[in-house]
């Protein structure tokens, strides 16, 4: 038993089993024992790989985006350049290589990172070394001013709630401790919980469905809506992510490039779930912004010019190079890779025109 499995099993015990937000929220951010809260998850050596990690050429045409974005707001002379959940600041890296190219822009950025882990700060600032960057534990405490904001794999990494259809009803999916084997198990709530009230009332489900909702992910996305619409600026979020909306039994662990079990050794392994991107996409809307997409990552990544970059960057490379190259570049759009499976939105001003790589779609 993890000291977090411990550490949980008695909180159980005290006060009776958890929702799988609190289980997720202590497995991946407990301030001691939290998965994310000490050593590093990402690469091949890690639990996965994300984008960034694939290729220079996810973050470089994010930071392209993001030149382009500062030009569609006006070219405000002082802007923020806010990351979520920033990993090991790769992307960043890149995308400040790529801005460079267009040094007005560069000169009006100030970088903010939202990072609650301190192991991976100390990583981003390795990075970034040279860099001014100013760090936050949540976005709520970066200045309010004009923003130009990435979230790359973030959102899926947000806690949920779990509701499951019986006959009776919707019952909300708690965590409790298995008295036989001595782990963790799932059982239902014998009636109505306060988090019931956020399954939609719409939705037609047979017994044994599952619903998830996430008051973490609503309560992000309407933040960042509200600065956009107060102090101008735009979004983009790319994530593990669904558009049928929040039905379905999404929540997975994953630990050394495979799958984990949910509920064994908590701390231990990576806990995500898919993202609600049309739930964002009108929260957003109702604050007052415009929302766009989703597109699948692939093709948004084609709409950047990934191939025509990559094809600059083969020009000075070995054999070898060039095969990696054109693997990463595999992974990162070919549908049956990343390309479909994780997909784009952004938010931006409700009368504005559609993001660079949106054009073709609502």
């Amino acid at each position: 038993m993890t000291t977090l499995a411990a550490v949980l099993a008695a909180e159980i015990a005290a006060h009776g089993p958890l929702t799988v937000a609190q289980y997720m929220a202590a497995a991946l951010g407990h301030p001691r024992h939290g998965y994310y809260m000490s050593g590093d998850p990402f690469g091949r050596e890690g639990d996965f790989i994300t984008a960034p990690e694939v290729s220079q050429l996810f973050g470089e045409l994010i930071g392209l985006w993001c030149v382009v974005g500062w030009r569609q707001i006006g070219q405000p002379s002082s802007v923020q350049l806010v990351e979520l959940g920033p990993g090991r600041g790769t992307l960043m890296a890149d995308a400040l290589r790529a801005i460079a190219v267009a040094p007005d822009c560069r000169a009006a950025l100030d970088i903010h990172m939202v990072e609650i882990s301190p192991s991976l700060r100390d990583a981003q600032r390795a990075t970034l070394d040279g860099v001014a960057v100013a760090w936050h534990d949540q976005l709520a405490s970066a200045p309010e001013a004009s923003l130009l904001l990435v979230a790359n794999e973030l959102f899926d990494a947000l806690p949920i709630h779990q509701f499951v259809r019986t006959v009776g009803g919707w019952r909300e999916r708690l965590v409790d401790v298995d008295q036989a084997s001595g782990g963790f198990r799932f059982v239902l709530a014998t009636g109505p919980t306060p988090a019931l009230a956020l399954v939609p009332d719409d939705i037609e489900a047979p017994p044994g469905a599952v619903v998830e909702v996430s008051p973490a992910c609503v309560s992000l996305a309407h933040e960042i809506a509200r600065r956009v619409v107060s102090f101008g600026g735009l979004a983009l979020i790319v994530d593990y992510a669904s558009e049928q909306g929040p039905l379905g039994d999404t929540l997975q662990a994953v630990r050394r490039h495979g799958r984990h079990g949910v509920l064994d050794d908590p701390g231990s392994a990576d806990l995500s779930a898919r993202v609600d991107f049309p739930t964002l996409m009108r929260v957003a809307r109702e604050a007052g912004a415009g929302a766009f997409g989703p597109v699948n990552q692939g093709d948004f990544l084609l709409a950047l010019g990934i191939e025509a970059r990559a094809e600059a960057l083969a020009k000075n490379a070995t054999a070898a190079q060039r095969d990696d190259i054109a693997a990463a570049v595999h992974r990162l759009v070919d549908p049956g890779a990343m390309g479909a499976l994780f997909k784009v939105i952004a938010i931006g001003p409700a009368d504005a025109p559609a993001p660079a790589g949106f054009e073709t779609v609502a």
